[in-house]
């Protein structure tokens, strides 16, 4: 399918000097000089911003999207985009709310701390702690610690998975799904999708390898399965899946190569690629919208029935 007018008309709004030919405070400056467009969604009770303390005494932020109706819900752990660079919760503001509506379920957006300032894995541990801090309070959330799941998109995609590896080498708390939207995966750089899609396509080859410089340094450690999670030697106890992806996009194949090896493992794994669409659609309200409802829609549906299945299984048990 060709690219949607939406694709286009961000791509065309993005021309000029990339974040890559920038420092990071001059790319966050530029883009904290665009204004966020804020959506208005049906179905939520409440948004409240908590801080809460992680394991190396530091505090971060989260944000609790909350439905309406009567608790206790499930809970939705995510993880926004940006490259581990770039993005905080208000960035991914208008997703989480169409997440909570389409799920009925309490959204809790991670304020993780970003590269280069805080490299991996501080990132990933943050994210970790705010799974542990979830499950420890999920009762005061109105939240059910049964049900829990993670999701993300982009470098939020790629915490996601590596939370949903770390949660089962950890012995944490039982992840029921994961929803990677356009995640990393690997950090190899040499697909066939980055081929097609390396330049002018919303998010660069010289980008991606851009955000992996400022994430790990000089550090050789692309093979370590907590950056490229592809490479875990053992994803046979990852949760069930549902991995969104744009049409036009460099993390299209390792995408792919991702729910492959799922499948390999014996993880249900959904794929869906929707047409047309470019990496970065995910919340970026003036432009995708209604693709991100859509994207939040599929999730929900998935997750229903990955609790569906759930309450199966408990059931025989008991």
């Amino acid at each position: 399918m060709p690219l949607k007018e939406g694709s286009l008309a961000y791509i065309e709004a993005h021309k000029g000097i990339q974040y890559y030919e920038q420092t990071p405070e001059e790319a966050r400056a530029e883009r904290a000089a665009s204004p966020i467009h804020q959506v208005s969604v049906e179905g939520i009770a409440s948004v409240e911003d908590r801080l809460i303390k992680v394991s190396d005494g530091a505090e971060i932020l989260v944000r609790v999207y909350t439905p309406i109706g009567v608790g206790p819900f499930p809970i939705i752990i995510y993880y926004h985009g940006g490259g581990w660079v770039f993005g905080s919760p208000d960035y991914a503001d208008g997703g989480c709310r169409y997440l909570t509506s389409s799920t009925k379920s309490i959204v809790v957006s991670v304020d993780y701390r970003l590269a280069p300032e805080h490299p991996f894995p501080i990132p990933v541990q943050d994210s970790y702690d705010a799974l542990l801090w979830v499950a420890e309070n999920a009762a005061s959330l109105q939240g059910d610690p049964t049900k829990l799941f993670v999701a993300g998109d982009s470098a939020g995609g790629n915490i996601a998975a590596v939370i949903s590896q770390w949660s089962v080498d950890k012995n944490g708390p039982e992840i029921l799904g994961q929803a990677l939207i356009y995640p990393v995966t690997n950090t190899c750089f040499n697909t066939s999708s980055y081929e097609k899609y390396g330049e002018g396509y919303g998010l660069d080859r010289e980008g991606m390898i851009w955000f992996t410089k400022q994430y790990i340094g000089d550090a050789n450690i692309q093979s370590n399965s907590s950056v490229s999670p592809l490479l875990a030697n053992d994803l046979s106890h990852i949760p069930q899946t549902i991995l969104v992806a744009a049409e036009y996009d460099v993390l299209l194949d390792e995408g792919i190569a991702y729910v492959t090896r799922l499948r390999e493992a014996g993880v249900e794994a959904k794929h869906i690629v929707l047409p047309g669409l470019i990496h970065s659609y995910f919340s970026k309200m003036e432009f995708f919208e209604e693709e991100t409802k859509e994207t939040c829609e599929l999730i929900a549906e998935f997750f229903k029935k990955a609790i569906d299945i759930d309450t199966v299984k408990t059931s025989c048990v008991k």
